[in-house]
Formats: C-alpha cells, structure tokens, sequence
C-alpha cells in the first residue's frame, strides 16, 4: 500500500499524457493510467518491478488472473468447457496451458471467461493504493483486448523478435523452434511497438534498461 509519505514523494503525470476523463477511462478509474506491454522475453516484468522501486503503483493484470483462477465460478467454467484440464477437482495448469496454446479456439473462450470478472479485480487492486496521482497497468493484452482506447498512456516495453528468442531459449530451456512457435501465437512484438505512444527498450544490460527508465520517468511526470 502506498501511504501519505510515498505519495508525496511520487510525481504526477505531465499534462500531455493525460488523455480520458474517468468516463471514458478503463473502469471509470479517477485517476491516468499507463497502459504497460510487451512480450516474452521483452523483459515487461522487469520494467514492471523497476517502477515499483521508483514508488510507481502498479497494477498487475497476471495477478489478476490469478485470483480470478481461484474462483468457484472459473472451475466450474473450465469443468464444463475443458474437462482434459481437471484432476481431482482441480484445475491442472500445464494441461489448460497446453490446451490454450494448441487451440485459438480454446484461447478466445478461456480470456473471454476470465475478462468478464476483470473490472471487479482491477478495482479491488486499485481500492489498496492510497489515492495515487497516476497508476501502471501491467497487460499483455493491452492491445489484443483493445484496452489502449481506455488508458491515458501507451507504452511497449521492446526487444527485436531474435533477442526475445534469445531469451526465451535461455529461460525456459526450450528449442529455438518452440520458442519461435511461441512468439507466432503472440501479437507481434513490432506491431505493439508501432501502436503504442512511447517505447522503452530493452536490448542491453539492466544498468542500460534502468537508464532508460529513469528517462522514460523524467519525459512523463513533473
């Protein structure tokens, strides 16, 4: 939670990047919002968590989803929908993973479902900060789920497709085919980049992406 002192400390978005009302905000939110994405191995996350420490607010829409996987309503969706995915009652991850990834079809039904319940998790989480003057919003899908015509401000956390290989190769272990397989079930990387407003990139080192951050800051808030 962000108490009275850490809101002092924070700044407050330059007027230019403020761009909805909260009438036509996501969630009729009070206050601008920064839509925040990328792709794997685009190293989102880390930006993510680097902006925490500058006493940034971030909304996470992954935790999101994960608390909305904790609901009865979502077992019972899946139990009906993808019964391959349930052992002893539960929901087995890798095998709904699995499924997701082999089935556009079982994709676009799985997110619609879990969507649904997202402005109730998004509220919840925004209901915990102590009236900030602006918020991150960590969303993969920020332009998959046409969410950038709902937030003040679009920025694409990038990396060229052959260093989120790079990446995801060295993290997951897996073949460059399947990590390129991966990458032709996303949106692609520079679609994003040209869609969004600003752009932070991450191709270097970390001290190098902590820069670049620290500047990204200074050209958005006063």
């Amino acid at each position: 939670m962000f108490t009275g002192i850490k809101r002092k400390l924070m700044k407050n978005l330059k007027t230019k990047w403020i761009t909805k009302t909260p009438e036509n905000r996501l969630y009729h939110i009070p206050v601008p919002i920064i839509g925040l994405t990328g792709g794997i191995g685009t190293g989102k996350s880390t930006v993510a968590e680097i902006l925490r420490e500058h006493n940034i607010p971030v909304i996470d829409a992954d935790k999101l989803i994960k608390n909305i996987y904790q609901k009865n309503e979502t077992l019972n969706f899946i139990i009906s929908h993808f019964p391959q995915a349930i052992s002893d009652g539960k929901i087995v991850f890798p095998k709904l993973r699995e499924m997701v990834f082999i089935d556009p079809h079982v994709k676009k039904m799985l997110e619609d479902f879990l969507y649904v319940f997202m402005p109730e998790e998004f509220q919840k989480a925004y209901a915990t900060l102590s009236n900030p003057f602006f918020i991150v919003y960590d969303v993969p899908l920020l332009f998959e789920k046409k969410l950038n015509k709902h937030v003040d401000l679009s920025v694409c956390v990038y990396a060229p497709k052959k260093v989120q290989i790079e990446r995801i190769v060295l993290r997951d272990k897996s073949s460059i085919k399947m990590a390129t397989k991966i990458l032709e079930n996303q949106m692609d990387i520079d679609d994003k980049k040209r869609l969004s407003d600003l752009v932070i990139m991450n191709t270097n080192k970390i001290e190098d992406l902590k820069l670049s951050i620290k500047q990204f800051l200074s050209d958005i808030t006063i």
